[in-house]
């Protein structure tokens, strides 16, 4: 592959909003690029959400990133997003510089700040993605035009300046509002950031686009810009999400069945983190999964999942104050499985408790009892990723994953671990993780991904079934029927679905996308002698 005769640029998508698709069209721009034979790389110089990753190096860093490096096909790295914001209690957040916990601060100390110490981060994080890359794909973060924070946003044309980026505006049609989204955005940008703009997409179009040939038409002729593509809406796409909004999609809302299914039920906790993990649950046909906040919707779920979460203590106050706590409790005497992750885990112990303050004012909390188990805060995060296989009814089969916690969990009585692991960089001897007991109906680990195993999430869910409906002959007849479970399975691992989903998506912004202007106004050049317009 001859990489001298490419033009190195640069490319930004900036939105008019937050949530109005970005991240996934960051990503599908980065997998175009990469099959069209660039180095690309992706890049978000502040990121604010809970959904995180674990770098190869146990750097943490925003979990759309941690994809788009994916679809660029490389390996994710700390420099991809050099500041990332974890909101928690408090209307403070924990501010993550290079993939390491900085500081804890709160919004308006944030904002208040000048952030020449950050910004020396994020520029050398740049240089560092950008040296072996022909293109670097930035994200911007919300709107760029948000007035009263304007002068210290460093996550939009700030950013954009440093890369000396063409940038492309990204507008949500489905919202409603295109036309004035789009040219309010572009009216409220000095002349300095308007030259900057390239083009318009048009994101999450319904029906037939050339309904939309007059829009196109006056988005161009208003703002001067070419509308370099309108993107239809894909309702149906898995890709991982960045933030809490995307939780209110149809893709987390239990799907319509004849049919009686595993009814899941996921505590949607206040800071809620990582709900990633339970994507495989959403995606599998015969599991009706939903995320739920009240007493009713426990008392009638088979399985009850306890997720991640940034204030642990104070979302186990939030499960006392709702009666969700003595649910999950009636639910787990009444024989349904219960299975926590990292702070979910640590809730089903004995007591957590935080000492030094560092994420809540409270300092000490019983858990609910259900594992033998005691969680104590550390004023150091643990990030790594590790591999291994499950203990228990479930023995031998392969697990892969990572952690993020600063919590340190010791068990008060005997009981089963989990899993064992191992750190995928070898730093570490096998050890067991985790907490079982009741023959693993009951458990717990600190394993983010760990339902992404095609072989555990298959077992964990017949087990899960065979304590719900049994499973003598003719067992579940009626409304308890599950028939087809048997010939229903998962195969393969969530990498190659997601892999697959990258691919699919990138199709569709390949075929709605006029690819030559896109080259041409960014001023990008092709491998070889092909010039933009070829």
């Amino acid at each position: 592959m001859n990489h001298a005769t490419v033009s190195k640029s640069n490319i930004m998508l900036v939105g008019t909003a937050s949530s109005v698709g970005k991240s996934v069209l960051c990503t599908a721009l980065c997998r175009v690029l990469c099959d069209d034979g660039l180095r690309v790389v992706p890049f978000k110089a502040q990121n604010m959400s809970l959904n995180s990753a674990v770098t190869p190096s146990g750097r943490e860093i925003g979990r759309a990133q941690a994809l788009q490096a994916a679809a660029c096909r490389t390996v994710p790295t700390e420099h991809m997003n050099p500041v990332l914001l974890k909101p928690q209690s408090g209307m403070s957040s924990q501010v993550v510089v290079q993939g390491v916990v900085h500081s804890t601060q709160t919004a308006k100390s944030y904002f208040a700040n000048d952030k020449a110490e950050l910004w020396k981060a994020i520029v050398d994080s740049f240089q560092v993605v950008s040296a072996e890359a022909d293109v670097v794909v930035l994200e911007g973060a919300g709107s760029p035009v948000e007035l009263n924070l304007k002068a210290r946003d460093v996550a939009n044309f700030r950013s954009a300046e440093m890369a000396d980026a063409a940038v492309l505006l990204v507008v949500d049609v489905d919202r409603g509002g295109v036309f004035a989204a789009a040219l309010g955005t572009l009216w409220l940008l000095s002349e300095k950031e308007r030259s900057r703009v390239k083009g318009i997409l048009v994101n999450r179009f319904r029906g037939d686009p050339s309904l939309f040939t007059d829009g196109v038409r006056i988005l161009e002729d208003m703002s001067g810009l070419p509308v370099l593509g309108v993107i239809p809406y894909v309702p149906d796409l898995e890709l991982d999400e960045e933030d809490s909004v995307s939780l209110d999609n149809p893709r987390y809302r239990p799907a319509a069945t004849k049919e009686r299914t595993l009814r899941i039920a996921i505590v949607r906790l206040p800071h809620l983190a990582n709900f990633t993990d339970f994507d495989p649950l959403f995606s599998h046909p015969l599991a009706s999964t939903a995320f739920v906040t009240n007493k009713a919707q426990v008392a009638s779920a088979d399985v009850v999942i306890l997720p991640g979460s940034k204030s642990t203590l104070e979302d186990l106050a939030w499960l006392n104050e709702r009666g969700l706590a003595d649910a999950i409790r009636e639910r787990a005497a009444a024989g349904s499985t219960v299975f926590g992750i990292c702070g979910g885990f640590q809730m089903l112990g004995q007591e957590v408790v935080d000492r030094a303050g560092v994420e809540s004012s409270r300092l000490k909390m019983d858990g609910l009892g259900l594992l033998p188990l005691v969680t104590e805060w550390s004023v150091t995060k643990r990030t790594v990723q590790v591999c291994g296989e499950a203990l228990g009814r479930n023995k031998g089969l392969p697990l892969q994953g990572y952690e993020i916690h600063m919590g340190i969990t010791r068990k008060v009585s005997a009981c089963e671990s989990f899993a064992l692991v191992r750190d995928r960089r070898g730093e570490e001897p096998v050890h067991e993780e985790g907490a079982s007991v009741e023959n693993g109906r009951i458990c717990g680990t600190y394993l983010h991904g760990v339902f992404d195993s095609s072989e555990f999430l298959n077992a964990f869910l017949e087990t899960a079934r065979e304590r719900a409906f049994g499973t003598g002959e003719g067992e579940g007849e009626g409304e308890g029927r599950l028939s087809s479970w048997s010939d229903t399975v998962f195969t393969g691992s969530r990498e190659e679905r997601l892999n697959a989903e990258i691919d699919r998506m990138a199709a569709v912004f390949r075929s709605s996308v006029d690819m030559s202007k896109l080259y041409e106004v960014c001023g990008l050049l092709r491998l070889g002698n092909l010039s933009p317009s070829e």
